[in-house]
């Protein structure tokens, strides 16, 4: 089921940083694997992986967009806050929802590709 909120401790501590993450493993790792690798098929198989996580993080990126800007005083707050008084919650859109649910996803699977010896 996917989450219809999460608060804004959630989106800057560990959202935001799982998305960082993949997009560093989509820069570096997977192009590391993609140069060295020497089979042509599994060349073609790293490149398909890494055009899907692009075209999923781009879809991310506009929604997380659309997340901000509604948002965009309440995690100015958040940030600047130096009581350590966040975990407000932000209701996420149907759009803004799946984006979130699909970094925790491209996360996992980017963590599991970085273990995989292939």
């Amino acid at each position: 089921m996917i989450q219809t909120s999460v608060t804004d401790t959630e989106l800057l501590e560990e959202v935001i940083p799982k998305l960082k993450a993949t997009e560093l493993f989509l820069h570096d790792t997977l192009r590391v694997r993609i140069d060295g690798s020497r089979d042509p098929r599994e060349k073609l198989r790293l490149r398909n992986l890494k055009t899907e996580f692009e075209l999923e993080i781009s879809m991310i990126r506009m929604n997380l967009k659309h997340l901000f800007r509604r948002y965009s005083d309440q995690l100015m707050g958040a940030i600047e806050d130096s009581k350590g008084e966040r975990g407000a919650p932000l209701v996420l859109d149907e759009h803004e929802a799946v984006a979130i649910e699909r970094i925790r996803r491209l996360y996992q699977r980017s963590q599991g590709l970085q273990t995989d010896p292939a």
